[in-house]
């Protein structure tokens, strides 16, 4: 049913539901496992920088160093089951990178991280899962992991 999967991370705390998840699918299912990390432009285009750090270059190539750690540990946790991966860093809006990328690859299906928060958070900030699970046109699985102190 499924031969391409993608798994986008985004390094936070809490993202090992989400791997686990795609991974042990993508063994199931004898899939590929695609694993996309996205450098989001406006964080580094919006800094101002100081006399230090040459226009965005120092926080670009921090977050791009971030991203790979974060494919590494998951491709790590993927090999170990035997699965196989790609490994794609990107920049630009997460959202729309994530729909390209999963449009370019022709995945069957989208495996996405979303920490349970209230209401009135997701109203204010929204989220880029919310945003990719509207917006797809192919399967989207979203696995919640709990965010303490919130219940």
């Amino acid at each position: 049913m499924y031969e391409r999967i993608l798994l986008p991370t985004d390094a936070a705390e809490g993202t090992e539901f989400a791997i686990d998840h795609a991974v042990a699918v993508a063994d199931h299912a004898g899939a590929d496992l695609h694993l996309l990390y996205v450098v989001d432009s406006d964080v580094y285009s919006s800094y101002s920088g100081d006399e230090y750090v040459h226009e965005f270059e120092g926080l670009e190539a921090a977050l791009e160093q971030v991203g790979e750690e974060a494919l590494e540990s998951a491709a790590e946790a993927a090999a170990e089951a035997g699965v196989e991966t790609t490994t794609v860093v990107r920049h630009g809006d997460p959202h729309e990178q994530i729909l390209a990328y999963a449009d370019e690859a022709d995945v069957d299906l989208l495996v996405m991280g979303s920490k349970e928060r209230s209401g009135e958070y997701r109203q204010l900030l929204g989220s880029v899962t919310d945003r990719v699970a509207r917006l797809a046109s192919r399967p989207v699985t979203i696995v919640k992991t709990p965010v303490d102190g919130e219940e």
